[in-house]
């Protein structure tokens, strides 16, 4: 088949369009589209899985396969199986722009959608629920199902059931993912499985469009995660006070929870601190990216109104904010999508498929870690809609975010595909997703009861991209952290990684020339478990201070740098940790 028959005689394909091109608008496909369109027709599969990172555009392909097989009398209906409801209005809205009416708004109750549509966009869970009411709608005409992010059919054994009854006699089935997925209990319907040389089934697809070969073609944003530590400080349920720096390597994976949990308490000054500061990011980006707009993905409802109204003291205007029970959510996203307003609070629904193109900031403010989770998230960030426009995202310093993070710079780098080798936690099963992306009250209210967060102080620690690490900490507002925020907005990859450099280079030689016989006078090697237990001892006698004076606990860490120097606790070393110690001695014998 030529590519004239498909595209129309002439029709150049770019691997990126020229312009911003809302969803299934597109007068051209980009190459990776063209290529799998041209393999779809070429193979004529009753199935078919396409996987293509976040922002690629899975959903032109898919309607271009649609209007390509009803154009051809191979099918007379489509039915788009989504995740969310929101997700159902986004293709209806899509497939409207290329002629094809889909009916979001059809109820199991109905029966048969209105004569004015060729078919209806439906969830999961729907499907599910009756599934041989859908299976009887399949056999009545010649269907193409659209199956969107499929790994949601193995996130329960009635779904995968339901979704296999209801859709086997299908014309064609195409699959759609923007994230690697597998599952060893629980297959995902229509999706062929393959033995890998350990023993584990690994889903084949027919087409794959990787993160790094879209970075490649400027079909995505390149992303740069600005991690931020801190000293935390907290009560266990047994009353013992704890404290940590975020994301010490020394400590247990429990203390890094609690301590991570601290740091996302809107009551304490970490989260505060790390919103003003991708605020300035996001001014920064909007010099050249007039509309750009950020998302905060907070843990729960509460947490997501508390960040709502800081983020409105810091800007002076209100953020739209997303929660899960708002019958006027996809309205209120829709409605931020158009507009130029700063910022937008979500509480984990927003994570998966939600096309906002305009995101270009980010603040990972949840507790929710698996792969998946986290690579949809990054996913909401990285839409491009010209070349140059880059992605930063804010999170807490702590091992596993780390490690996420720069697994997917590295598998940008290195592999057009999915790893081959899952790292820890890759295999976990697709549940887990569902479970994230679904507010559990009942599981939050409990994590909360075990610790009560009593204090919490922001540091910036360094910037991840390419695969590198920059930066070497540095106060909040400090010069050091300047240099990161103040990145231009409109840089393409190379640029960016290459002014990191030169600002790190920067850092480095400004600490040389402060200080090199201070920089000379530090050991050779550090004694992690001698600074933990000296953080310890400092939050200690500064929570002890601040009982008896009435003066907060960050106020007299201010003080005691102020009398002492050094920088915030997380960078302090073993010897301005000692003086911070003995000033504190000192003001409790009466002695300034």
């Amino acid at each position: 088949m030529s590519n004239d028959t498909l595209f129309g005689a002439g029709a150049a394909l770019p691997p990126a369009y020229p312009e911003r091109a809302a969803w299934g608008t597109a007068p051209k496909l980009r190459q990776w589209q063209s290529e799998a369109l041209e393999k779809y027709f070429t193979d004529s599969p009753s199935d078919f899985l396409a996987v293509a990172t976040p922002g690629a555009g899975k959903t032109t392909f898919a309607l271009r396969v649609a209007t390509e097989l009803v154009d051809r009398g191979i099918v007379n209906r489509i039915t788009v199986v989504a995740p969310t409801d929101h997700l159902k209005r986004q293709w209806a809205d899509a497939a409207a722009r290329v002629g094809l009416a889909i009916d979001p708004n059809f109820k199991n109750a109905d029966g048969r959608h209105g004569g004015a549509f060729i078919g209806v966009a439906v969830t999961y869970a729907q499907v599910a629920s009756k599934p041989m009411l859908h299976r009887a709608k399949t056999e009545a005409a010649r269907t193409l199902v659209i199956l969107d992010e499929i790994h949601h059919g193995g996130d329960a054994l009635s779904w995968g059931d339901g979704i296999r009854e209801a859709f086997e006699p299908a014309a064609r089935r195409l699959a759609l993912t923007g994230t690697p997925f597998r599952s060893d209990t629980a297959a995902i319907p229509f999706v062929e499985y393959v033995e890998d040389r350990d023993g584990i089934r690994r889903s084949k697809a027919d087409y794959t469009y990787g993160y790094g070969q879209a970075l490649r073609d400027h079909v995505v944003r390149p992303v740069m995660f600005m991690a931020y530590s801190g000293q935390m400080r907290w009560r266990t349920s047994a009353g013992e006070e704890m404290a940590a720096s975020l994301g010490e390597a020394a400590v247990t994976k429990d203390i890094t929870a609690q301590a991570w949990r601290t740091a996302l308490n809107p009551a304490g000054e970490w989260i505060p601190a790390v919103l003003a500061a991708a605020d300035k990011r996001l001014t920064e980006v909007r010099r050249t990216v007039h509309d750009a707009g950020g998302l905060v993905i907070a843990t729960d409802h509460d947490d997501a109104r508390a960040y709502a109204g800081q983020l409105k003291r810091i800007t002076g205007e209100s953020p739209t904010v997303i929660l899960s029970d708002d019958a006027k959510a996809s309205s209120k996203i829709e409605e931020f999508s158009e507009g130029d307003k700063r910022w937008m609070v979500a509480v984990r629904m927003v994570s998966e498929g939600v096309d906002v193109p305009r995101l270009a900031v980010g603040v990972y403010a949840t507790s929710t870690a698996t792969p998946l989770f986290f690579a949809q998230a990054v996913g909401r960030y990285v839409r491009a809609r010209r070349r140059g426009e880059t992605a930063s995202i804010f999170l807490p310093s702590v091992p596993n975010l780390m490690a996420l993070a720069n697994q997917l710079e590295l598998e940008r780098d290195h592999a057009l595909d999915r790893p081959e080798k899952d790292d820890e936690g890759f295999g976990l099963e697709d549940g887990l997703m569902e479970a994230a992306n679904r507010e559990d009250k009942a599981s939050d209210s409990l994590m909360k009861q075990k610790f009560e967060a009593l204090e919490s102080q922001a540091s910036f620690d360094r910037v991840l991209f390419d695969g590198g690490e920059f930066g070497t900490g540095g106060e909040m507002g400090s010069e050091d952290e300047q240099d990161f925020l103040g990145i231009p907005g409109l840089l393409d990859a190379d640029q960016v990684g290459q002014l990191l450099r030169q600002r790190q280079h920067e850092q480095q030689s400004r600490r040389k020339a402060r200080g090199p016989a201070a920089a000379a006078a530090e050991p050779l090697v550090v004694d992690h478990r001698q600074l933990t237990e000296l953080r310890g001892q400092l939050a200690k006698n500064v929570s002890a201070w601040a009982a008896r004076t009435g003066m907060p606990h960050g106020q007299v860490h201010t003080e005691l740098r102020r009398q002492c120097g050094g920088p915030a606790v997380a960078q302090a070393n073993e010897d301005q940790l000692q003086r911070r110690l003995q000033k504190l001695q000192d003001w409790f014998i009466g002695k300034k």
